[in-house]
């Protein structure tokens, strides 16, 4: 049985993907505030073991991406892949490049806001489409498919272990400001995936 991808959910995933990458990179990873599921888990390993998130989250994600398979479909592991493929390679590319806010270290609430707006945004695109750019995003898709709850609960409760794993390197101040943005993000993406796109009216 052929594949049926469109072209332009394609796109948006490839974009999507992106732009997630370069919040994940441009905000958290330098600002010390942090994300919660596997985002938040690259970036744990990255500091304590000098891991790319560009590897970690390949590796996570797979893992994730092959548990939601026999419930949300072979087009659902196409888009992830293609999700999974742009956000390791945007991610690896931003890597090469001097960061463009290093100020928003001193900012925390600044990029506690900036990073939910590109999680937001970058993972709900992505999730509309029927895909999943990372391995967490897959997860809520998959639990939200088999408990009914909503996707926003789901993204919440895996925050909430991978921040409290995120407190044996940052600050208490600042996981309550990764609070915030992991609070926010999941709103987003919830906000995003309902979006209604009111039909052409024909002239």
């Amino acid at each position: 049985m052929s594949l049926k991808l469109k072209f332009s959910s394609c796109i948006i995933t490839v974009l999507s993907s992106a732009f997630l990458a370069f919040g994940l990179y441009e905000v958290h990873s330098l600002s010390g505030v942090t994300e919660g599921g596997v985002l938040g888990m690259t970036l744990l390993l990255d500091h304590w073991f000098g891991i790319s998130p560009a590897v970690s989250g390949f590796f996570m994600n797979a893992i994730c991406y092959l548990w939601g398979f026999k419930l949300l479909g072979r087009e659902f592991i196409a888009y992830s892949a293609i999700g999974a493929a742009s956000f390791s390679g945007a991610y690896k590319i931003f890597e090469q490049f001097e960061p463009l806010w290093p100020q928003l270290y001193d900012m925390p609430l600044a990029a506690s806001l900036i990073g939910a707006v590109f999680v937001g945004i970058g993972a709900g695109l992505c999730v509309r489409v029927g895909g999943a750019p990372s391995g967490d995003d897959a997860l809520a898709m998959t639990l939200t498919q088999l408990t009914g709850w909503k996707i926003q609960t789901i993204y919440l409760m895996s925050d909430l272990i991978v921040l409290g794993l995120s407190m044996s390197y940052i600050p208490l101040r600042r996981i309550g400001f990764s609070l915030l943005t992991v609070l926010l993000s999941g709103q987003i993406i919830g906000i995003v995936c309902s979006w209604k796109i009111p039909a052409r009216v024909p002239r």
